[in-house]
């Protein structure tokens, strides 16, 4: 019943951007609000992580009797979180912007979308202290805890569903309880002792819900209508497709003229001035070419804008692959590194379509793709239905946010 109030009063519709109370006055109308156990929902990296907590917090604090407060040291951040609140909704929630003004003006001299992580958590280290339960998309934040956060549970929500052993970090064992999409990373957690029994729960992906929210699904990049190919080179260097075959990669398909190509790496990929400026640098002969699309880092790279609308994927590593088989399609994997990936469960989803070793075999390797397609869509199917438990008429994100009520021990509004 809880969890069927909550769905009902978190609605389907899209709210609007305009309002902006801060958390501070928002805890001064609460009143007796103080008086409510406090959960924070910290995002202290980047604004893709956002879509993975934000709708959980909003079902939380609409169904059941507790504070819930966003922090993030970027005040970017907090608009975008606020934007993905319901209208209706956004009074339930604070929205609080941590760490210092010191650390928020090094983050512009340093270009960077957030402070550096390990100063803000040690200066709101009082503040984060004051919470009975922080939950975190990230798992560097656990280092608050050497920094004498001591009160608040710790509550790890999961962000992203891939299958590279970076999202088996050995930091999440420090959580406290920990929510998972589903029963690939359960299982597999559960091996490697990264969660306990009765201290995790199997959700979903708020992610899609988010995600839905804030995606324009009637925008298409292009003026002409040709089959798009998304190209999604992950940002790690030593795994990824780009350093060695990316540009070979773009400039095979804008060449070939059959297809519409989105080039949208990892948002990760130009987290640094530098290397936005080297990437842009590669990619500027493609720039404005009718056929091609590139984003390096807007709110669309991040709302699973295009990986909806592909009819292709060309990658490597990146979970989106995960995300793009929300319908299942033809995919592309790209070996930039000679790996011996058959057998090795990072690399599972390389199972999903063909793999080639070389950029340059680009077009053909997507010719391979569309054509053995029908050989690899039940396997998609499979893979996925591992990776997220999804029930039918059932919001994730109001299963995650009731998963942290019961944890907690949270009495129904």
């Amino acid at each position: 019943m809880v969890v069927r109030s909550a769905l009902a009063r978190m609605g389907k519709g899209r709210g609007g951007a305009a309002d902006m109370e801060s958390g501070r006055a928002l805890q001064t109308a609460r009143g007796a609000a103080s008086r409510l156990p406090r959960v924070a929902f910290l995002f202290n990296a980047q604004a893709h992580q956002i879509l993975h907590g934000i709708t959980t917090a909003e079902a939380l604090a609409v169904g059941w009797q507790v504070q819930v407060d966003i922090l993030s040291a970027s005040s970017g951040h907090l608009d975008l979180a606020r934007s993905l609140v319901l209208l209706e909704n956004r009074a339930r929630l604070g929205f609080e912007r941590i760490g210092s003004p010191l650390l928020h003006r090094s983050a512009d001299l340093l270009r960077s979308a957030v402070p550096p992580k390990l100063l803000t958590l040690f200066a709101s280290r009082k503040c984060l202290n004051g919470y009975d339960a922080i939950a975190l998309p990230e798992r560097t934040s656990t280092i608050m805890r050497r920094f004498g956060v001591k009160h608040p549970r710790l509550i790890h929500v999961d962000h992203g569903a891939g299958d590279r052993a970076a999202g088996f970090d050995p930091r999440i064992a420090l959580f406290d309880f920990a929510l998972v999409a589903g029963e690939k990373q359960r299982r597999r957690m559960l091996a490697e002792g990264l969660i306990r029994p009765g201290a995790h729960a199997t959700v979903g992906y708020p992610k899609f819900e988010a995600a839905d929210r804030l995606r324009d699904p009637d925008w298409y990049p292009f003026a002409e209508r040709r089959p798009v190919v998304l190209y999604n080179p992950h940002f790690s260097p030593s795994l990824g497709s780009w350093p060695r075959d990316g540009v070979a990669i773009v400039d095979a398909i804008a060449r070939d003229g059959r297809f519409n190509l989105i080039v949208a790496p990892h948002i990760r990929m130009c987290d640094s001035h530098r290397n936005r400026m080297l990437v842009e640098a590669a990619l500027k002969p493609y720039d404005g070419l009718p056929n091609v699309h590139i984003d390096l880092g807007s709110r669309r790279s991040i709302d699973m804008s295009y990986t909806m609308l592909a009819d292709i994927y060309v990658g490597d590593v990146s979970s989106q692959v995960y995300e793009f088989l929300r319908t299942p399609k033809p995919v592309l994997f790209v070996d930039s590194h000679a790996r011996a990936w058959r057998d090795d469960p990072d690399f599972a989803h390389w199972h999903f379509g063909p793999v080639i070793e070389d950029g340059t075999g680009v077009i053909a390797g997507i010719e391979d793709a569309l054509a053995s397609h029908d050989r690899y869509a039940e396997v998609q199917r499979r893979a996925f239905a591992d990776t997220f438990d999804l029930r039918e008429g059932e919001s994730h994100s109001v299963r995650a946010a009731a998963a942290i009520a019961d944890f907690l021990g949270l009495e129904a509004r």
